[in-house]
């Protein structure tokens, strides 16, 4: 009995250890995607009256809502959402699950588009003196990854970040408003902590359960 407990104990420690690596494998790929995109846009802000907000935690509805990057411009504001993928992509717009394919690996994840969808709101909500239209959504995909579906709208690569952001026309801010839309949101997003990912991630197993 002694011997099936111990070889049932290594064999859980080792599946949390499979888990915890694989974590810490999907959120390095993550943040090679968002650093990717925070140098890309911040070169850009040099050169223009843009502004960038990366990794930026702010409180919504029962919880809180973690959005990579949000830039405010004169002409509009865009909240973007990064993924870092290899493989193949099957996408679609309208459904809640997209699929990558790398090998004979299968791998269903969240469609970045609705996930995107609640961190517009958050920036809406926060800043409800901007009419809606004027906040937009935008994925966009670092890595290698090759859609085997039409990409859909709203999604780009990174090498089309520049000329996205150059050609968006949702509305006209004058420089002071945009200076007030960077401070609103500066003064109400959490600070950048660990515990602020560990709150966020409590309030992510709350509400779904497990989240990978």
């Amino acid at each position: 009995m002694e011997i099936i407990s111990i070889i049932a104990i290594s064999l859980g420690f080792g599946f949390l250890l499979g888990l915890r690596r694989k974590k810490k494998i999907k959120e390095k790929k993550e943040n090679q995607g968002e650093v990717a995109v925070r140098k890309v846009l911040t070169n850009h802000c040099k050169e223009s009256t843009a502004h960038v907000l990366n990794n930026i935690t702010l409180e919504y509805g029962d919880g809180t809502t973690q959005i990579d990057h949000i830039l405010i411009t004169q002409n509009g504001i865009i909240v973007i959402e990064t993924k870092h993928y290899s493989g193949w992509l099957f996408a679609n717009e309208k459904q809640k699950q997209w699929t990558q394919v790398k090998f004979k690996f299968k791998n269903k994840f969240q469609s970045p588009i609705f996930q995107n969808k609640k961190h517009v709101q958050a920036v809406q909500q926060l800043l409800d003196f901007i009419p809606k239209e004027q906040i937009q959504s935008l994925v966009v995909f670092t890595g290698d990854a090759e859609f085997k579906t039409e990409v859909p709208q709203g999604v780009i690569k990174l090498n089309q970040l520049i000329s996205y952001v150059d050609g968006i026309r949702l509305g006209s801010l004058t420089d002071n408003r945009v200076q007030f839309c960077v401070g609103r949101l500066e003064c109400k997003r959490f600070e950048i902590t660990a515990r602020t990912d560990v709150e966020h991630q409590k309030y992510l197993e709350q509400k779904f359960g497990a989240v990978d």
